[in-house]
């Protein structure tokens, strides 16, 4: 009785082991294809990055679900107001959330954005941006881009700029200073290997945005 039961713990310690290993390879895969295809295609400076009409903002909101400053959504407003004023986009398109009325991402950084100097008719709002495939996704569909420079933290333009391949959309990433605190970038950042392979399973049941509709006349 007791070799089975030993014999059955270092089975399921294998199996366990095994899972592990795979979970792991799985994460470093995805991980890879994102950040090689994003080489070389995101900017830390207006000087080097190419100009392309339409600058799309994912957005976030400026107070983090536990009610702290969210200092994520003050550096993408600099970076994208930073890069508008260098001539290197001529409109942004603001996507994120508005699920309800007390929660509207995209107001808060249109506000923002004119509060650093960005003129209102060049700002378009998407409020349909739930996530950041919603975001890519309609900013082809619904507003009929082909062509963007993606205004967010690094970590978060590689993969955006990897679903933007996949949506048939040339995109460039403009990188938003990250935040320094320790805990949060651990947090952030570790979540992002999981976005990752989500994307991956995404993109293999041809996953869809919550809410298409129907296209959006823009100025641009």
């Amino acid at each position: 009785m007791k070799q089975n039961k030993r014999r059955f713990g270092m089975i399921v310690m294998v199996v366990a082991v095994i899972l592990v290993i795979g979970v792991v390879a799985v994460i470093g895969i995805c991980n890879g294809l994102v950040k090689g295809y994003a080489r070389d295609k995101t900017f830390d400076t207006t000087d080097a990055i190419p100009h392309r009409t339409v600058g799309l903002l994912l957005g976030t909101a400026p107070i983090t679900p536990q009610g702290a400053h969210n200092y994520y959504f003050d550096y993408r407003i600099e970076a994208a107001a930073r890069l508008f004023q260098a001539g290197k986009i001529d409109y942004i398109l603001v996507s994120g959330d508005n699920h309800d009325r007390d929660y509207d991402e995209p107001t808060c950084m249109r506000d923002s954005l004119v509060a650093h100097g960005v003129p209102a008719d060049r700002i378009v709002l998407d409020y349909a941006g739930f996530r950041t495939l919603d975001s890519i996704v309609r900013a082809k569909e619904i507003f009929g881009q082909d062509s963007l420079t993606i205004i967010s933290q690094k970590f978060h333009n590689e993969r955006a700029i990897y679903l933007a391949k996949s949506s048939g959309i040339s995109a460039v990433g403009y990188n938003a200073r990250d935040v320094a605190r320790r805990a949060k970038y651990i947090k952030i950042h570790g979540r992002e290997y999981l976005a990752r392979v989500k994307m991956f399973l995404d993109l293999l049941t041809d996953k869809q945005p919550r809410f298409l509709g129907k296209k959006e006349e823009t100025p641009f």
